[in-house]
């Protein structure tokens, strides 16, 4: 076989002794690898897996599992497009633009941000408003339904406020559209001394972090799959809402998932609450 007799007994005596140590960190490696991966519904890249593998305590390069991904076949399933739904054809009120692309908030329930999107099923279109605190980039409340009336998101707003209880003066910001124009609507937020806030005609970059979430949920759901059912899609949207309040690490968030980031938050305010009794 071409083989020197050194050479074949050095094979049988390493055979015998087993994996070496290094074999047995690669093979951990790999399965944490395919652990991320998967459970990340096939959406994590390199940079994701490599702040997840830390976290599990693994001392690896980013280069390292770049190479191991690419020998795996593992390649994030997202592919970008974009999709729009913006009625601002109304003769309601107008609010100037008081975010102003200032999308670093410091404080919970400052400033939130609201949009819809539509998605497609084998049945009909369903349309989902998600409401996001830009502190902590966390879906706050949403709302799904087969129609895009005004009552859509009322919806996500009184649960919104409900919930979170934000102080007077925090800020709301939208687009123009008919729904978040609409006297129910506004005065929801006027009710609780809201200041409201509209991005200006055609100009998706106002709204930004909201922008950002869809061109993710799309690329990391609604892309990957034909739902035959306005059910079924609505049931993958909340589960893939879940998944990303409580696993999805962001990296404008230091790699954490935004629940991770509202107990840090809230953190520092129930230590000194502590101490003060």
């Amino acid at each position: 076989m071409g083989v020197s007799r050194s050479g074949y007994y050095a094979y049988i005596a390493r055979k015998a002794a087993g994996p070496t140590e290094r074999e047995i960190y690669n093979e951990k490696l790999k399965k944490a690898i395919k652990k991320h991966f998967y459970e990340s519904q096939e959406t994590y890249g390199s940079p994701r897996v490599h702040q997840m593998l830390l976290r599990d305590g693994f001392v690896v390069s980013l280069k390292t599992v770049v190479n191991r991904m690419r020998e795996m076949g593992l390649y994030s399933k997202a592919r970008p497009r974009r999709m729009k739904t913006t009625d601002s054809n109304h003769h309601n009120p107008i609010y100037e633009n008081k975010l102003k692309r200032e999308f670093d908030v410091e404080e919970l329930n400052q400033v939130w941000v609201t949009d819809i999107t539509y998605v497609h099923t084998l049945e009909g279109t369903v349309y989902l408003n998600p409401i996001m605190d830009l502190c902590s980039r966390k879906i706050i409340s949403h709302t799904i339904d087969d129609t895009m009336v005004k009552e859509l998101c009322v919806k996500a707003l009184k649960y919104a406020l409900n919930t979170r209880q934000p102080e007077a003066g925090f800020l709301h910001h939208s687009d123009r559209g008919s729904q978040y124009t609409s006297k129910d609507y506004t005065d929801l937020l006027k009710d609780v001394q809201g200041e409201i806030s509209m991005s200006r005609k055609g100009d998706p970059y106002d709204n930004a972090c909201m922008e950002s979430f869809f061109a993710t949920l799309k690329k990391e759901l609604l892309y990957r799959w034909v739902f035959e059912t306005k059910d079924d899609a609505i049931a993958a949207i909340n589960l893939y809402i879940e998944f990303y309040n409580r696993k999805r690490i962001h990296s404008s968030l230091g790699y954490l998932t935004p629940d991770e980031y509202e107990r840090q938050m809230k953190r520092p305010r129930e230590n000194l609450c502590a101490k003060a009794n």
